[in-house]
């Protein structure tokens, strides 16, 4: 009798389309917001924070950029247990309603001159719940999407999550040229920024209806019932922590360096005629947009440690000369800077999903998982211009960053080498 009242925790069969929708959709809107405010960080450098100089004011911009993925470690153990004791969907609804709502007041926050000192607080507080949310969005649909999916499909299902970060990244990339495009200067840095902030909001609704539908997974289920200790799984899973930020730190701090510094300061030093690099980057992204789904399905077939070795040991050949064009190139030279980082990143990126949601067990994985990719991401991913702006203006070298590039890359390859593969791994121990 015990057994037939026993709760089915075997959730109804949903098709790989939906889900990879459904991790699909939350982070083309967490990634827009995130590389909107990027691409206008120097107009907002002058509107938050007047009486800087305009090289203080870039460096004050990226550092609120900075600060949303410090938030995140705090988002990863909030709403990773959300995921976890709750269910992946519930965290995936509420992550999307925090980003959307942060992104709408960002839009419309008075400047300095109108509030003073209140309005650059205000601008860290809405990066700070932006910063918050994405610690659970990216990762939570991660582990969703990956274990819904067929063991011989992780790689490819799992792809739509980062897939979702680059459309967010190219329809930023693609606003912010456009605003630059339709609107005089003057007109962009006084309110013009702020169009691609509100108009945002669509994509948030969008968002939320779509997963509103979706089925929880069997794993996420049964983490539900088990109710693991939060502080006792995250000090057991100390070794898939350190290796996640081996296999992800180097990829993230190239991708903001190619995608979000590099476009920032040429179009900076240019002026007007900056635009052309907006124009450049958000055309290459489409690049990385299509070899995210090839690293994933390339990874199901020949194993994804061997593979994202390989990608690391050509990112860090390609880094010195890729920054070298896109800083002192020809907008042409500029692409082809971008597009020589764009294959191998696009393919980490999109092979690293699966990888890293299998090196985690089942008790704790959207929190473990989450805190450890959030905390790798401050320190390497949403630094990087930050860090980036602070070794050319200390070194008074531009290619300085190349070489911090290298160095995430040998720490990433001295932990990935005694790794096993994961590929047939079971999702649900």
């Amino acid at each position: 009798m015990q057994k037939a009242m026993k709760k089915d925790v075997t959730p109804p069969q949903q098709s790989p389309l939906r889900t990879a929708l459904a991790g699909l959709i939350g982070n083309v809107l967490e990634w827009f917001d995130f590389a909107v405010y990027g691409y206008f960080a120097s107009d907002i450098g002058r509107q938050f924070f007047p009486q800087s100089s305009p090289a203080a004011q870039q460096l004050l911009a990226f550092a609120v950029f900075a600060l949303g993925f410090l938030a995140r470690p705090v988002g990863s153990i909030v709403l990773g247990a959300v995921g976890d004791r709750i269910g992946r969907r519930a965290l995936l609804t509420v992550s999307i309603a925090l980003m959307g709502g942060a992104t709408l007041v960002i839009g419309l926050l008075p400047t300095h001159a109108q509030i003073g000192v209140a309005a650059p607080l205000l601008l860290v507080a809405m990066r700070l719940v932006q910063g918050f949310s994405l610690g659970g969005e990216f990762t939570g649909s991660m582990v969703y999407t990956t274990e819904l999916a067929s063991p011989l499909m992780r790689g490819i299902v799992s792809s739509s999550t980062a897939a979702g970060t680059t459309l967010g990244f190219i329809l930023g990339s693609a606003s912010a040229w456009a605003v630059n495009a339709l609107l005089p200067a003057d007109q962009v840095a006084t309110w013009g920024w702020r169009v691609p902030f509100v108009a945002s909001v669509g994509f948030c609704v969008l968002g939320w209806y779509l997963r509103k539908g979706i089925s929880e997974s069997a794993e996420g289920l049964k983490a539900a019932e088990v109710r693991a200790p939060l502080l006792a799984s995250l000090l057991a899973d100390w070794k898939p922590i350190v290796q996640t930020f081996g296999i992800v730190a180097m990829t993230n701090a190239a991708y903001y360096l190619a995608f979000t510094y590099a476009v920032e300061r040429r179009k900076s030093m240019t002026g007007e005629s900056g635009n052309a690099f907006l124009l450049a980057n958000t055309l290459t992204l489409f690049v990385v947009l299509f070899a995210k789904p090839l690293g994933g399905w390339l990874s199901d077939r020949t194993g994804r440690r061997r593979l994202m070795m390989a990608l690391t040991v050509v990112t860090m050949a390609a880094i010195l000369p890729a920054l070298r064009m896109m800083l002192y190139g020809t907008p042409l030279e500029f692409t082809l800077g971008q597009v020589l980082l764009a294959v191998p990143l696009g393919m980490a990126l999109g092979l690293q999903g699966a990888m890293v949601v299998e090196i985690f067990p089942l008790r704790t994985r959207v929190t473990s998982m989450s805190f450890a990719y959030s905390m790798t991401l401050a320190l390497a991913g949403g630094s990087a211009p930050l860090v980036s702006s602070w070794l050319i203006e200390t070194l008074q070298w531009p290619l300085a960053p190349a070489f911090y590039i290298m160095a995430y890359g040998a720490v990433g390859l001295a932990l990935m080498w005694p790794m096993a593969e994961t590929n047939n791994r079971s999702l649900a121990d």
